[in-house]
């Protein structure tokens, strides 16, 4: 038999190989890639991740999901009240995390009985990751919050974002300015800090931070680092989280 072939073996479980159409969930949702790589598109916007990244998705938000690569991800429903900071929050990977998904993978539980602790063990990883280390305030207007979404694309210019979206450059910018107080300018590079600070958290090293948080090179990263904080290059070159201090809680 072929791979695929296989996949659909145990019919419960072939949505983990072979994806599934767009559709939402009425609880918040993670989705986990275990092995290879795999091709989301939510609410509209095409995502990809890669090996152990995670993507936080809040009730009610359109998604469909493709496994490539021979790939596999499992998609845990959350609590209620285990709620994204945002509508799509991406977690990028977290060990914690990893180490539950490699549980529940073994474990394979079945009824609402035994699917219940592994519940509450990715609530309790979720609820106890720290806050950003650089807060960005998503926007409420619908037009801005989709180009908040978008705006780590490091080849998407603001222009290109304000046309896509059917709106002008001078518009998104007011937007942002009234709704998050900051320029669209420092908003993006806060939010991309904060993907760097993940990874880094992670055990990932400044280039392999640099390039998941759309900076070209490693160089790039620290000087942007150290503009936002303030602090010299220097602090940021051997060890930047120690220059960030501890994560907050």
């Amino acid at each position: 038999m072929t791979p695929k072939q296989l996949c659909r073996v145990v019919p419960e479980n072939s949505i983990r190989f072979l994806g599934h159409d767009t559709h939402a969930h009425d609880v918040p949702h993670l989705i986990h890639v275990v092995t290879g790589t795999a091709d989301l598109v939510v609410e509209g916007q095409q995502i990809t991740l890669a090996a152990r990244y995670n993507l936080w998705l809040a009730p009610g938000v359109p998604h469909s999901m493709r496994p490539r690569d021979a790939g596999m991800a499992l998609g845990p429903m959350l609590s209620p009240a285990t709620l994204p900071p945002e509508r799509v929050h991406r977690l990028g990977v977290v060990p914690a995390l990893t180490r539950v998904m490699m549980t529940v993978l073994g474990a394979a539980p079945a009824t609402a009985e035994q699917v219940h602790p592994f519940r509450q063990a990715l609530d309790a990883v979720l609820e106890g990751l720290p806050r950003p280390c650089f807060p960005v305030p998503v926007p409420e207007h619908p037009v801005a919050r989709a180009i908040a979404r978008e705006a780590l694309d490091r080849d998407t210019t603001l222009e290109e974002l304000a046309r896509r979206h059917h709106t002008s450059v001078r518009h998104v910018q007011r937007l942002f300015a009234e709704q998050t107080g900051y320029p669209f300018t420092r908003w993006r590079t806060r939010a991309r800090l904060n993907t760097a600070v993940s990874s880094l958290r992670a055990g990932y090293g400044l280039p392999e931070a640099a390039r998941a948080s759309g900076y070209l090179t490693r160089s790039g990263l620290v000087r942007a680092l150290s503009r936002e904080t303030g602090l010299p290059e220097s602090r940021f070159a051997h060890d930047p989280l120690s220059a960030l201090g501890p994560a907050p809680a």
